[in-house]
């Protein structure tokens, strides 16, 4: 399967540049995964479109101001770095620009000081693995001194930085928001619960790599990035007791996704685990625990618009993203939602409207 065969053309001014005043007011399209029926809704109505017992998993990770801008010690140079995972106390894997300013040795100044860091290693993928130097807590440092780490994408001043955290977001350690779960509000939640949905949490920080764009012409071909996940106790028996009596289990986000298929063993099973998955979903793929997905519109030929087509097939999300443009939906991080799921839910959504 080609990289080519997930582009699409998309009008720039499709590009969500800032959150909606109301997370909840943002539009959402319905995708029959099976038949590829469309439908048009507003995210608010999630929950007249599920069930009482279905399973909706969460993904609480917390995104950290993970953008420094600084200098090269004892030069002008100017050096940006972008922390991507936590190895030890000190020790941190990061993105560098340019590269060639942080060479084995070189060190960096942030904040006017309050940060140092020198480069220990240059890795895979050309990160560098760097160790910061600072007086205190590590995070109340980077707090005063770090930037939020807006896609590239988004050009617009964000006035609002807690506008690119979950509602729910409880453990820092992402490098991007997991987008799908921007749309969320308190009283959403509140809402799905009195329902009888079970809302389950697990963690997957999200790192920069799932803006790293597929070189690879044969998508087979992709080295997939690793990111941190934890599903505790609790959530494993939730969603396994929800697979065994046949309540539907949706992820929010394809970070949820990864971890839930991730984390599964050969027969769907979850257990309390952590560690690093890099898992690459693909069309072919058989998901083991996940029925539906709560997401976001994904950039052309990227692993996430590979994944989604897994799940609803290429044709039907090329087509569905075809309409979202045709009815000027907004893309990407701040932008609208798709539910891809099944006859039922289209036939729900068609008796309220």
């Amino acid at each position: 399967m080609k990289k080519s065969d997930f582009y699409y053309d998309l009008p720039q001014q499709l590009i969500a540049q800032h959150p909606l005043e109301k997370r909840d007011n943002s539009r959402l399209l319905l995708l029959d995964k099976n038949s590829g029926e469309i439908r048009h809704t507003v995210f608010s109505d999630i929950v007249n479109l599920l069930n009482k017992g279905d399973c909706l998993v969460l993904n609480e990770t917390r995104v950290i101001p993970a953008r420094l801008l600084g200098h090269v010690e004892n030069s002008v140079g100017k050096i940006e770095l972008l922390l991507l995972k936590r190895l030890t106390k000190t020790d941190w894997e990061v993105m560098t620009r340019p590269g060639k300013r942080a060479a084995k040795g070189k060190r960096f100044v942030f904040g006017n000081g309050l940060i140092a860091a020198e480069v220990l290693d240059v890795i895979n993928l050309g990160n560098r693995i760097v160790r910061f130097e600072y007086d205190g807590i590590f995070e109340e440092v980077l707090d005063k001194v770090g930037l939020v780490p807006l896609p590239p994408y988004i050009t617009e001043k964000l006035e609002d930085k807690n506008r690119y955290q979950t509602v729910y977001a409880k453990y820092d350690g992402s490098s991007a928001a997991p987008t799908a779960g921007l749309h969320f509000t308190e009283e959403l939640l509140d809402s799905l619960v009195k329902k009888g949905v079970d809302i389950v949490r697990v963690t997957l920080h999200v790192g920069m790599g799932t803006f790293r764009p597929v070189k690879a012409e044969n998508i087979e071909e992709h080295i997939m990035h690793s990111e941190y996940y934890r599903i505790d106790r609790s959530a494993a028996e939730s969603i396994n007791a929800a697979k065994r009596e046949g309540r539907k289990v949706i992820a929010v986000g394809t970070t949820s996704l990864r971890v839930l298929e991730g984390a599964s063993d050969d027969f769907g099973v979850l257990h309390e685990s952590e560690g690093e998955t890099d898992i690459f979903i693909y069309p072919g793929y058989r998901f083991k625990v996940v029925d539906y997905l709560i997401t976001n519109f994904h950039l052309p030929e990227s692993t996430l618009i590979m994944l989604v087509s897994a799940m609803a097939g290429r044709e039907n999300i090329l087509s569905a993203y075809r309409e979202a443009i045709k009815e000027k939906y907004r893309f990407f991080s701040f932008g609208d939602a798709m539910f891809i799921t099944d006859s039922d839910t289209i036939r729900r959504e068609k008796k309220n409207e």
